[in-house]
Protein backbone atom coordinates (compact mmCIF):
# COMPACT_ATOMS: atom_id res chain seq x y z
CA UNK A 1 0.00 0.00 0.00
CA UNK A 2 1.52 3.28 -1.09
CA UNK A 3 2.01 5.68 2.03
CA UNK A 4 0.93 9.32 1.74
CA UNK A 5 2.89 11.89 3.73
CA UNK A 6 0.88 14.65 5.39
CA UNK A 7 -2.85 14.12 5.70
CA UNK A 8 -3.14 18.24 4.43
CA UNK A 9 -1.33 17.67 1.52
CA UNK A 10 -3.49 14.60 0.58
CA UNK A 11 -6.31 16.46 1.55
CA UNK A 12 -5.35 19.27 -1.21
CA UNK A 13 -4.70 16.86 -3.28
CA UNK A 14 -8.19 15.41 -3.43
CA UNK A 15 -9.80 18.67 -3.41
CA UNK A 16 -7.46 20.30 -6.26
CA UNK A 17 -8.83 17.43 -8.50
CA UNK A 18 -12.27 17.69 -7.52
CA UNK A 19 -12.32 21.21 -8.25
CA UNK A 20 -10.57 20.01 -11.81
CA UNK A 21 -12.62 17.46 -12.69
CA UNK A 22 -15.79 19.48 -12.14
CA UNK A 23 -14.54 22.42 -14.56
CA UNK A 24 -14.24 19.79 -17.00
CA UNK A 25 -17.18 18.18 -16.85
CA UNK A 26 -20.09 21.26 -15.94
CA UNK A 27 -18.06 24.14 -18.06
CA UNK A 28 -16.68 27.50 -16.13
CA UNK A 29 -18.08 27.50 -12.63
CA UNK A 30 -18.17 30.30 -9.62
CA UNK A 31 -16.45 29.87 -6.45
CA UNK A 32 -19.55 29.49 -5.08
CA UNK A 33 -20.94 26.88 -7.60
CA UNK A 34 -17.93 24.95 -6.92
CA UNK A 35 -18.43 24.97 -3.42
CA UNK A 36 -21.73 24.03 -3.15
CA UNK A 37 -21.24 21.23 -5.84
CA UNK A 38 -17.57 19.96 -4.16
CA UNK A 39 -19.42 20.09 -0.86
CA UNK A 40 -16.29 22.15 0.07
CA UNK A 41 -16.71 25.55 2.12
CA UNK A 42 -16.09 29.14 0.79
CA UNK A 43 -12.53 29.14 2.44
CA UNK A 44 -11.44 25.96 1.10
CA UNK A 45 -12.66 26.60 -2.50
CA UNK A 46 -11.11 30.07 -2.33
CA UNK A 47 -8.11 28.18 -1.62
CA UNK A 48 -7.96 25.54 -4.42
CA UNK A 49 -8.54 27.73 -6.84
CA UNK A 50 -5.89 30.10 -5.41
CA UNK A 51 -3.42 26.85 -5.66
CA UNK A 52 -4.79 25.72 -9.35
CA UNK A 53 -4.33 29.50 -10.37
CA UNK A 54 -0.82 28.94 -9.25
CA UNK A 55 -0.31 26.17 -11.17
CA UNK A 56 -1.65 27.55 -14.25
CA UNK A 57 -4.40 25.13 -14.67
CA UNK A 58 -7.48 27.24 -14.11
CA UNK A 59 -8.44 30.66 -14.89
CA UNK A 60 -10.92 33.46 -14.89
CA UNK A 61 -12.95 33.73 -18.02
CA UNK A 62 -15.60 35.92 -17.28
CA UNK A 63 -18.46 37.25 -14.93
CA UNK A 64 -21.51 35.59 -13.81
CA UNK A 65 -24.21 38.25 -12.58
CA UNK A 66 -26.22 38.17 -9.36
CA UNK A 67 -27.98 40.04 -7.33
CA UNK A 68 -26.67 42.84 -4.65
CA UNK A 69 -22.62 43.15 -4.74
CA UNK A 70 -20.55 42.42 -7.16
CA UNK A 71 -20.41 40.03 -10.20
CA UNK A 72 -18.79 36.61 -9.64
CA UNK A 73 -15.40 35.81 -11.59
CA UNK A 74 -16.19 32.61 -13.72
CA UNK A 75 -13.75 30.04 -13.53
CA UNK A 76 -12.17 27.40 -16.23
CA UNK A 77 -9.64 25.07 -16.85
CA UNK A 78 -6.83 26.41 -18.94
CA UNK A 79 -6.97 24.84 -22.42
CA UNK A 80 -3.52 24.40 -22.79
CA UNK A 81 -2.61 23.13 -20.07
CA UNK A 82 -2.58 20.01 -21.66
CA UNK A 83 -2.59 18.24 -25.10
CA UNK A 84 -3.41 14.75 -26.66
CA UNK A 85 -2.96 13.30 -29.91
CA UNK A 86 -5.31 10.85 -31.17
CA UNK A 87 -4.38 8.79 -34.32
CA UNK A 88 -6.40 6.27 -36.68
CA UNK A 89 -4.22 4.45 -38.85
CA UNK A 90 -5.16 2.27 -42.12
CA UNK A 91 -3.54 0.87 -44.85
CA UNK A 92 -4.01 3.94 -47.13
CA UNK A 93 -4.14 7.18 -44.47
CA UNK A 94 -3.01 8.29 -40.89
CA UNK A 95 -5.33 11.19 -39.28
CA UNK A 96 -3.76 12.40 -36.51
CA UNK A 97 -6.37 14.91 -34.05
CA UNK A 98 -4.92 17.39 -31.56
CA UNK A 99 -6.84 18.07 -29.08
CA UNK A 100 -6.81 20.59 -25.49
CA UNK A 101 -7.86 19.08 -22.02
CA UNK A 102 -10.98 20.18 -22.73
CA UNK A 103 -11.02 17.68 -25.56
CA UNK A 104 -11.57 20.25 -28.34
CA UNK A 105 -10.01 19.39 -31.60
CA UNK A 106 -7.25 21.98 -32.14
CA UNK A 107 -6.48 20.37 -35.42
CA UNK A 108 -6.76 17.49 -37.60
CA UNK A 109 -4.11 16.26 -40.66
CA UNK A 110 -4.19 13.00 -42.51
CA UNK A 111 -1.14 12.20 -44.26
CA UNK A 112 -0.64 8.78 -46.79
CA UNK A 113 2.13 6.61 -46.46
CA UNK A 114 3.54 7.46 -50.02
CA UNK A 115 5.25 4.31 -50.58
CA UNK A 116 6.66 4.48 -46.88
CA UNK A 117 6.54 0.98 -45.40
CA UNK A 118 8.07 1.85 -41.61
CA UNK A 119 5.48 2.79 -39.90
CA UNK A 120 7.29 5.31 -37.41
CA UNK A 121 8.10 7.52 -40.43
CA UNK A 122 4.19 7.95 -40.87
CA UNK A 123 3.12 8.39 -37.74
CA UNK A 124 6.03 10.52 -36.72
CA UNK A 125 4.83 12.98 -40.00
CA UNK A 126 1.63 12.82 -39.07
CA UNK A 127 2.01 14.06 -35.54
CA UNK A 128 4.66 16.89 -36.77
CA UNK A 129 2.12 18.12 -39.12
CA UNK A 130 -0.73 17.86 -36.72
CA UNK A 131 0.90 19.72 -33.63
CA UNK A 132 2.41 22.13 -36.30
CA UNK A 133 -1.14 23.24 -37.56
CA UNK A 134 -2.17 23.41 -33.96
CA UNK A 135 0.73 25.97 -33.06
CA UNK A 136 1.61 23.14 -30.61
CA UNK A 137 5.04 22.06 -29.85
CA UNK A 138 5.71 18.32 -29.95
CA UNK A 139 6.55 18.45 -26.05
CA UNK A 140 3.62 19.69 -24.89
CA UNK A 141 1.54 16.41 -25.64
CA UNK A 142 0.82 14.59 -22.32
CA UNK A 143 -0.86 11.52 -24.17
CA UNK A 144 -0.48 9.73 -27.42
CA UNK A 145 -2.95 7.14 -28.56
CA UNK A 146 -3.04 5.16 -31.94
CA UNK A 147 -6.12 2.94 -33.35
CA UNK A 148 -5.34 0.11 -35.80
CA UNK A 149 -7.01 -2.37 -37.05
CA UNK A 150 -6.05 -5.80 -35.61
CA UNK A 151 -4.96 -7.63 -32.59
CA UNK A 152 -2.63 -5.63 -29.96
CA UNK A 153 -1.10 -7.62 -27.48
CA UNK A 154 -2.17 -6.26 -23.81
CA UNK A 155 1.13 -6.83 -22.51
CA UNK A 156 3.76 -5.64 -24.65
CA UNK A 157 1.53 -2.87 -26.62
CA UNK A 158 2.44 -4.51 -29.98
CA UNK A 159 0.40 -5.35 -33.06
CA UNK A 160 0.32 -9.23 -33.19
CA UNK A 161 -1.43 -9.66 -36.38
CA UNK A 162 -2.81 -7.22 -38.40
CA UNK A 163 -3.86 -8.18 -42.54
CA UNK A 164 -3.88 -4.63 -43.16
CA UNK A 165 -1.16 -3.14 -41.57
CA UNK A 166 2.06 -5.78 -42.26
CA UNK A 167 4.50 -3.49 -41.29
CA UNK A 168 3.09 -3.45 -37.45
CA UNK A 169 5.28 -5.91 -36.07
CA UNK A 170 6.72 -6.61 -32.88
CA UNK A 171 8.93 -3.84 -31.61
CA UNK A 172 6.43 -1.10 -32.94
CA UNK A 173 5.20 0.00 -29.80
CA UNK A 174 8.91 0.64 -28.39
CA UNK A 175 10.06 2.30 -31.66
CA UNK A 176 7.45 4.48 -31.59
CA UNK A 177 7.51 6.05 -27.79
CA UNK A 178 11.13 6.56 -28.49
CA UNK A 179 10.76 8.54 -31.36
CA UNK A 180 7.81 10.65 -30.18
CA UNK A 181 9.79 10.55 -26.81
CA UNK A 182 6.89 9.94 -24.73
CA UNK A 183 4.23 7.10 -23.64
CA UNK A 184 2.59 5.66 -26.88
CA UNK A 185 -0.66 3.76 -26.39
CA UNK A 186 -1.56 1.63 -29.33
CA UNK A 187 -5.26 -0.05 -29.24
CA UNK A 188 -7.67 -1.96 -31.89
CA UNK A 189 -9.48 0.52 -34.08
CA UNK A 190 -12.84 -1.13 -32.82
CA UNK A 191 -12.47 -1.00 -29.21
CA UNK A 192 -11.96 3.14 -29.73
CA UNK A 193 -14.73 3.10 -31.26
CA UNK A 194 -16.37 1.87 -28.64
CA UNK A 195 -14.81 3.70 -26.65
CA UNK A 196 -16.35 7.10 -28.01
CA UNK A 197 -20.08 5.59 -28.21
CA UNK A 198 -19.56 5.08 -24.37
CA UNK A 199 -18.73 8.85 -24.02
CA UNK A 200 -21.16 10.05 -26.01
CA UNK A 201 -23.15 7.77 -28.44
CA UNK A 202 -25.98 5.64 -28.27
CA UNK A 203 -24.44 3.71 -25.44
CA UNK A 204 -23.53 6.63 -23.28
CA UNK A 205 -26.02 4.89 -20.19
CA UNK A 206 -24.71 1.67 -20.88
CA UNK A 207 -22.09 -0.18 -18.73
CA UNK A 208 -22.61 -3.50 -20.76
CA UNK A 209 -22.80 -3.13 -24.35
CA UNK A 210 -20.79 -4.47 -26.87
CA UNK A 211 -20.11 -3.00 -30.56
CA UNK A 212 -20.42 -4.90 -33.98
CA UNK A 213 -18.37 -2.84 -36.61
CA UNK A 214 -19.68 -3.52 -40.17
CA UNK A 215 -17.31 -2.16 -42.69
CA UNK A 216 -13.78 -2.95 -44.97
CA UNK A 217 -13.36 -5.68 -42.17
CA UNK A 218 -15.32 -7.59 -39.30
CA UNK A 219 -15.29 -6.46 -35.65
CA UNK A 220 -16.62 -6.51 -32.65
CA UNK A 221 -16.42 -4.52 -29.11
CA UNK A 222 -16.90 -5.55 -25.60
CA UNK A 223 -17.83 -3.25 -22.88
CA UNK A 224 -18.36 -5.15 -19.82
CA UNK A 225 -19.17 -2.49 -16.27
CA UNK A 226 -17.58 0.20 -18.23
CA UNK A 227 -14.16 -1.12 -19.30
CA UNK A 228 -12.94 -2.71 -22.49
CA UNK A 229 -12.55 -6.33 -22.80
CA UNK A 230 -9.62 -7.58 -24.33
CA UNK A 231 -8.92 -10.90 -23.52
CA UNK A 232 -5.85 -12.33 -22.37
CA UNK A 233 -4.25 -11.98 -25.53
CA UNK A 234 -6.14 -9.25 -27.33
CA UNK A 235 -7.81 -11.11 -29.44
CA UNK A 236 -11.65 -10.43 -27.73
CA UNK A 237 -13.76 -9.20 -30.77
CA UNK A 238 -12.35 -11.23 -33.97
CA UNK A 239 -15.66 -12.14 -34.50
CA UNK A 240 -14.59 -12.33 -38.21
CA UNK A 241 -13.53 -16.03 -37.25
CA UNK A 242 -16.67 -17.17 -35.40
CA UNK A 243 -17.78 -20.72 -37.07
CA UNK A 244 -21.11 -20.69 -38.84
CA UNK A 245 -23.03 -23.12 -40.49
CA UNK A 246 -22.50 -23.66 -44.01
CA UNK A 247 -19.00 -21.59 -44.30
CA UNK A 248 -15.52 -22.88 -44.22
CA UNK A 249 -13.75 -22.93 -41.21
CA UNK A 250 -10.52 -20.30 -41.39
CA UNK A 251 -8.70 -23.58 -40.98
CA UNK A 252 -10.30 -24.99 -44.09
CA UNK A 253 -8.76 -22.35 -46.20
CA UNK A 254 -5.13 -21.71 -45.34
CA UNK A 255 -3.97 -24.07 -48.28
CA UNK A 256 -6.26 -22.78 -50.47
CA UNK A 257 -3.91 -20.58 -53.30
CA UNK A 258 -4.40 -17.05 -53.39
CA UNK A 259 -6.64 -16.66 -50.51
CA UNK A 260 -5.74 -15.61 -46.87
CA UNK A 261 -7.55 -16.68 -43.89
CA UNK A 262 -8.53 -13.17 -42.61
CA UNK A 263 -10.60 -12.70 -45.50
CA UNK A 264 -12.04 -16.51 -46.06
CA UNK A 265 -13.81 -19.07 -43.90
CA UNK A 266 -16.50 -18.12 -41.04
CA UNK A 267 -18.72 -15.16 -40.32
CA UNK A 268 -16.32 -12.64 -42.08
CA UNK A 269 -17.13 -14.67 -45.20
CA UNK A 270 -21.28 -13.88 -45.00
CA UNK A 271 -20.28 -10.22 -45.30
CA UNK A 272 -16.61 -9.60 -46.18
CA UNK A 273 -16.78 -6.56 -49.30
CA UNK A 274 -17.10 -9.30 -52.00
CA UNK A 275 -19.65 -11.18 -50.10
CA UNK A 276 -22.14 -8.39 -49.88
CA UNK A 277 -21.66 -7.08 -53.12
CA UNK A 278 -21.95 -9.85 -54.60
CA UNK A 279 -25.22 -10.56 -52.83
CA UNK A 280 -26.62 -7.35 -53.59
CA UNK A 281 -25.76 -7.68 -57.68
CA UNK A 282 -28.63 -10.55 -57.26
CA UNK A 283 -31.24 -8.59 -55.93
CA UNK A 284 -30.29 -5.97 -58.60
CA UNK A 285 -28.25 -3.53 -56.34
CA UNK A 286 -24.62 -2.46 -57.79
CA UNK A 287 -21.57 -0.71 -55.45
CA UNK A 288 -18.13 -0.85 -54.85
CA UNK A 289 -18.62 -0.69 -51.68
CA UNK A 290 -21.06 -2.70 -49.09
CA UNK A 291 -22.25 0.62 -47.72
CA UNK A 292 -22.96 2.23 -51.10
CA UNK A 293 -25.16 -1.55 -51.63
CA UNK A 294 -27.01 -0.93 -48.18
CA UNK A 295 -27.52 2.89 -48.71
CA UNK A 296 -29.29 2.28 -52.04
CA UNK A 297 -31.59 -0.60 -50.82
CA UNK A 298 -32.56 1.71 -47.82
CA UNK A 299 -33.36 4.27 -50.56
CA UNK A 300 -35.46 2.15 -52.77
CA UNK A 301 -38.02 1.18 -49.84
CA UNK A 302 -39.91 -1.99 -50.43
CA UNK A 303 -37.93 -3.14 -53.08
CA UNK A 304 -34.70 -2.90 -50.98
CA UNK A 305 -36.06 -4.99 -47.90
CA UNK A 306 -35.27 -8.80 -49.49
CA UNK A 307 -31.49 -7.46 -49.11
CA UNK A 308 -31.87 -5.80 -46.13
CA UNK A 309 -33.23 -9.04 -44.80
CA UNK A 310 -30.96 -11.57 -45.72
CA UNK A 311 -27.32 -9.38 -44.59
CA UNK A 312 -29.25 -9.02 -41.11
CA UNK A 313 -29.72 -12.93 -41.05
CA UNK A 314 -26.30 -13.00 -41.58
CA UNK A 315 -24.99 -10.59 -39.20
CA UNK A 316 -27.65 -11.71 -36.32
CA UNK A 317 -25.76 -15.27 -36.43
CA UNK A 318 -22.75 -13.36 -35.04
CA UNK A 319 -24.40 -11.13 -32.59
CA UNK A 320 -26.60 -14.08 -31.14
CA UNK A 321 -23.65 -15.96 -30.64
CA UNK A 322 -22.55 -12.97 -28.70
CA UNK A 323 -25.47 -12.57 -26.74
CA UNK A 324 -25.62 -15.87 -25.37
CA UNK A 325 -22.02 -16.01 -24.05
CA UNK A 326 -22.33 -12.10 -22.84
CA UNK A 327 -25.86 -11.03 -22.43
CA UNK A 328 -24.95 -7.45 -22.97
CA UNK A 329 -28.62 -6.10 -23.59
CA UNK A 330 -27.50 -3.64 -25.74
CA UNK A 331 -25.89 -3.86 -29.56
CA UNK A 332 -24.78 -1.01 -31.09
CA UNK A 333 -23.89 -1.34 -34.88
CA UNK A 334 -21.28 0.78 -36.25
CA UNK A 335 -18.63 1.41 -38.98
CA UNK A 336 -19.65 2.57 -42.85
CA UNK A 337 -22.10 -0.36 -43.53
CA UNK A 338 -24.41 0.14 -40.20
CA UNK A 339 -23.96 3.79 -40.84
CA UNK A 340 -25.56 3.27 -44.30
CA UNK A 341 -28.02 0.92 -42.89
CA UNK A 342 -29.57 2.83 -39.79
CA UNK A 343 -32.20 2.05 -38.24
CA UNK A 344 -33.71 -0.34 -41.41
CA UNK A 345 -30.60 -2.65 -40.79
CA UNK A 346 -30.85 -2.51 -36.83
CA UNK A 347 -34.27 -3.30 -36.44
CA UNK A 348 -33.75 -6.10 -38.74
CA UNK A 349 -30.77 -7.76 -36.91
CA UNK A 350 -32.98 -7.43 -33.51
CA UNK A 351 -35.65 -9.49 -35.31
CA UNK A 352 -33.31 -12.07 -36.63
CA UNK A 353 -31.91 -12.45 -33.29
CA UNK A 354 -34.82 -12.91 -31.30
CA UNK A 355 -35.62 -15.73 -33.88
CA UNK A 356 -32.79 -17.64 -33.35
CA UNK A 357 -31.79 -16.95 -29.55
CA UNK A 358 -33.66 -17.18 -26.58
CA UNK A 359 -32.09 -13.51 -25.55
CA UNK A 360 -33.42 -10.34 -27.43
CA UNK A 361 -31.01 -7.74 -27.01
CA UNK A 362 -31.63 -4.04 -27.81
CA UNK A 363 -29.98 -3.45 -31.42
CA UNK A 364 -29.27 0.23 -32.26
CA UNK A 365 -27.03 2.06 -34.84
CA UNK A 366 -24.39 3.84 -33.84
CA UNK A 367 -24.81 8.10 -32.82
CA UNK A 368 -21.07 8.65 -33.95
CA UNK A 369 -20.76 11.18 -36.53
CA UNK A 370 -17.16 12.10 -38.01
CA UNK A 371 -14.40 9.11 -37.31
CA UNK A 372 -15.41 7.25 -34.26
CA UNK A 373 -11.86 5.99 -34.03
CA UNK A 374 -10.21 8.82 -34.27
CA UNK A 375 -12.77 10.35 -31.33
CA UNK A 376 -12.15 7.28 -29.09
CA UNK A 377 -8.33 7.58 -29.34
CA UNK A 378 -8.78 10.86 -28.66
CA UNK A 379 -10.57 10.08 -25.61
CA UNK A 380 -8.39 7.26 -24.03
CA UNK A 381 -5.51 9.61 -24.61
CA UNK A 382 -7.22 12.36 -22.65
CA UNK A 383 -8.08 10.04 -19.64
CA UNK A 384 -4.55 9.70 -19.60
CA UNK A 385 -3.22 13.20 -19.75
CA UNK A 386 -5.31 14.35 -17.39
CA UNK A 387 -4.69 11.71 -15.01
CA UNK A 388 -0.87 12.98 -15.17
CA UNK A 389 -1.72 16.20 -14.67
CA UNK A 390 -4.29 15.96 -11.76
CA UNK A 391 -1.85 13.60 -10.27
CA UNK A 392 1.52 15.88 -10.78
Amino acid sequence: MERRPGVPRLLREINDRAALELLLSSGPLTRGQIGEMTGLSKVTASQTLARLEERGLVEVVGELAGGRGPNAALYAVVASSAYVAGLDVGPESVTTAVADIHGDIVAEVTVTPDGHEDPVAVVHSGVVKACRSAKVSLAKLRGVVIGTPGVVDPRSGDVRFSFDLPGWHEGIHEALARDLRREVVIENDVNLAAVAEYAGGAAREADDFVLVWVGRGLGLAVMLGGRLHRGRSGSAGEIGYLPVPGVPLAEDVRAIPGRLPSLAGGLQSLVSVEAVTELAETYGFTGSRQAECVAAAVKAGPEGEPLLDEIAARLALGVASVCVVLDPGLVVLGGDVSRAGGTALSSRVEEAVARICPIRPQVVPSEQTGNPVLRGAVLAALERAREEVFSS
